[in-house]
């Protein structure tokens, strides 16, 4: 569930954290920190489809996250509000021991060789850990909020990171399981805040649902 707002309350700035577009990435590789990663032909139309949606935004800055895949979904939206893209290394994908392989959960619980890195789903003993991916994503956010100087300011992430920061303020547990992340491809997790700063809630929007591949979510 999305962290309920007041009726009463009076959105005075949001910070929209975006998911990167679809990657061109026939065989399943988990692509991590990789560079070279690109978005696909679709990860191009989806990146436009946000720009389109973000028109009726005030935006006051856009930042993302270093890898390409980021920098090409950020790059429509710079140029729809003339704005240039800063790059903040708080905002790149999460760490992973799998990174560079083909990879998914359901394959990866069945193999004995995956076991030892698997032992600690709260941690998570497979990558970075989640209280670090809070941390970094919270200075992000606040660096960015500050830079929009009273507009809204987006920031493009990654899935894990965007999920984990939602977590985090709807209070819930870091546990998961990643198949049921509310963070599709070129989502978009809204924080709102008031005139002082403080967390409102969130909304979840999805600008370029129509693109999705098979209307898999």
């Amino acid at each position: 569930m999305l962290k309920a707002m007041s009726d009463e309350a009076a959105i005075s700035q949001s910070v929209h954290l975006l998911r990167h577009g679809q990657v061109e990435n026939p065989r399943n590789i988990l692509y991590g920190r990789q560079p070279g990663w690109k978005l696909s032909e679709r990860g191009h139309e989806m990146a436009k489809a946000v720009a389109a949606w973000s028109k009726e935004l005030s935006l006051g800055a856009i930042h993302a996250s270093p890898l390409e895949r980021a920098q090409q979904t950020a790059a429509p939206i710079a140029a729809q509000h003339g704005l240039v893209i800063k790059t903040d290394e708080n905002l790149i994908e999460a760490e992973n021991i799998f990174e560079g392989k083909p990879f998914d959960v359901s394959g990866a619980i069945k193999r004995p060789a995956t076991w030892r890195h698997l032992w600690n789903p709260w941690r998570p003993s497979w990558g970075e850990p989640y209280k670090v991916q809070v941390s970094r994503m919270s200075k992000a956010v606040n660096d960015a909020r500050l830079a929009a100087d009273g507009k809204d300011a987006l920031l493009v992430s990654h899935q894990l990171p965007i999920w984990i920061m939602r977590s985090s303020i709807e209070g819930r547990s870091f546990f998961h399981d990643p198949r049921k992340r509310q963070c599709t491809l070129a989502s978009v997790t809204s924080i709102h805040f008031d005139e002082s700063g403080k967390v409102l809630g969130l909304t979840y929007s999805e600008p370029a649902a129509h693109l999705l591949p098979d209307n898999k979510k």
